[in-house]
This record gives C-alpha cells, structure tokens and sequence, in this order.
C-alpha cells in the first residue's frame, strides 16, 4: 500500500488549517487512516531558525534574505522532520504546506521582483536533490486578498509571533502576488487543483470545502 500525500495549501488566512482538520476528520470516518504533519516546525533547529526570520527577532526579515538561502532553510525543516515517514503506514498523509509554499512565497517577495522564479529549482531542490516524497495534489484554497487578510487578524496569539503579523502576512502585496503565483502554478502542473473558498468577498461554509475536497479527490481516484 502506498501513501496518499495531500498537502493544503493558500495564502495566508484562507483557512487552510480549519480544512486541514476537517479533512482528517472527513477521511477517518470514511475508515481510512490518516498521519498529518504541518510545517514550518517551528519547535525544531531549522524551523525555529525561520520562525526567527518571520519575526525579525534577529533584525532581519525572512523578506529580505536571498530567495535560494531562504528556501533553504524551508527545505531543511522539511527533510529533517521527515525522516522517519514510512510510506504505506497510513493511507493518506495530510500536510499542512509543503514544498509549493516554498516554492510560491520565495519567487514573490519585494526583493525578488524582477528576477526569474525558482519554482522549479525548489521542486528540483526538495524532490529531487532532497528525496521528499512527492504529493498526490496540492489542493490551493483560493481566497480573496482582503478576506484572507481578515482572517488573519482573528488567529490571536500564536508561539512563534504572538498576537501580531509576520512579515509575510503583513505584506497585502505579496499576498496577492502569491495567490496569482499558485493560481499559475496550478495551470501549469496537472498536481495542483484550485478550491474557490468564497463567494461575494465572504467565505463559504467549512463542511461545503470540504465537500468540494472530498468530491476532488474522488474525481481523481484518491477515494
């Protein structure tokens, strides 16, 4: 039996947390077994070394840090944790951002404007180079910028930031070019799919994503 990675995936505030968990939920009931993981760790050397870069604890911002050094440290959090997956344990694996995330935020900063992206070398880097087992899909949640930006402000207190933003969240303008680069992303490669999350500017009812998840992944043979 092999492992069925899903990995959830948006910008900040589109509510992936909240389908993380409903997901779970959805496929134990339907009797299958389900491990999740969420990165970055931020409890762990490489996470909490980019926890430390989100906040500008050391005074300097994870947007400001060369793309491929960044993804680096992304990356490094990743293989780290993973090193004791066993494929076949489960029958799904559901992450909490993964490899797309990396490869979306560090090709859409302020300072990388202009520059080629590194999609595909974070692909090469984290698949290939790194051996990281490779998802079934990446589901990207679609909100709207300001929406997301909204939900953002209700998360409340979290250990690596507190009550505030990170640099990443406090940045409308890499929101937005984040969520074109996962909408481009998507048309490109035949493993990621769009969720639309909203619908007039409002978010639509949890369980009704999550029924659009269930019915993606039956329409891909996942179920």
């Amino acid at each position: 039996m092999q492992t069925k990675i899903i990995t959830i995936e948006g910008i900040d505030g589109s509510g992936k947390t909240v389908q993380y968990n409903l997901l779970a939920e959805r496929l134990e009931k339907m009797g299958f077994s389900v491990s999740r993981r969420a990165y970055p760790v931020y409890e762990s050397y490489f996470g909490g070394q980019v926890g430390r870069y989100l906040t500008a604890a050391d005074g300097v911002k994870a947007t400001d840090v060369d793309q491929r050094s960044m993804a680096l440290w992304f990356a490094m959090d990743r293989y780290f944790d993973l090193r004791d997956f066993r494929d076949g344990e489960t029958d799904f694996l559901l992450i909490n951002r993964y490899v797309l995330s990396n490869a979306v935020y560090q090709s859409i900063r302020d300072c990388d404007l202009g520059k080629p992206d590194i999609v595909d070398w974070v692909f090469d880097l984290e698949y290939n180079k790194l051996g990281l087992p490779r998802p079934a899909v990446n589901i990207f949640f679609d909100v709207e910028t300001e929406r997301a930006g909204k939900n953002v402000e209700k998360k409340g207190f979290r250990d690596y930031v507190g009550s505030g933003k990170d640099v990443y969240e406090s940045n409308i303008s890499i929101q937005e070019r984040a969520r074109h680069k996962y909408a481009e992303i998507a048309e490109k490669y035949d493993d990621t799919c769009i969720v639309c999350c909203t619908s007039d500017g409002e978010m639509l009812p949890p369980e009704a994503i999550c029924d659009t998840v269930v019915e993606l992944l039956r329409s891909r043979r996942l179920l």
